[in-house]
């Protein structure tokens, strides 16, 4: 399953509310370290079994980035139970975005 473009519109339903652990990708068009995670983001998101993968465009959402404290990108948050659960900062490898979840 490709990975679930996060709005504020969509941000409670499928982050919040979930009833499987979502691991969000907060990055940017512009961002030389989000665009060499990213493939890696979209890869998990295809091998997901048990978990959700959703990302959220700083840009366009600065409301859920200012809400979650987002300084630095690519900031990956692992939700479960609709609370912050693991965080990643930076580029990471796939075993260490895996590892979070």
């Amino acid at each position: 399953m490709a990975a679930i473009t996060i709005t504020k519109d969509n941000f409670e339903q499928e982050v919040l509310k979930s009833d499987v652990p979502v691991l969000v990708d907060f990055w940017a068009s512009w961002c030389g370290p989000c665009r060499m995670v990213s493939p890696i983001v979209e890869e998990i998101a295809d091998q997901a079994e048990g978990f959700k993968v959703g990302k959220v465009n700083v840009d366009e959402e600065d409301e859920i980035a200012m809400q979650f404290g987002i300084m630095s990108i690519p900031t990956l948050l692992v939700f479960k139970d609709g609370e912050v659960a693991n965080k990643s900062v930076g580029v990471a490898s796939k075993e260490q975005i895996l590892a979070l979840l």
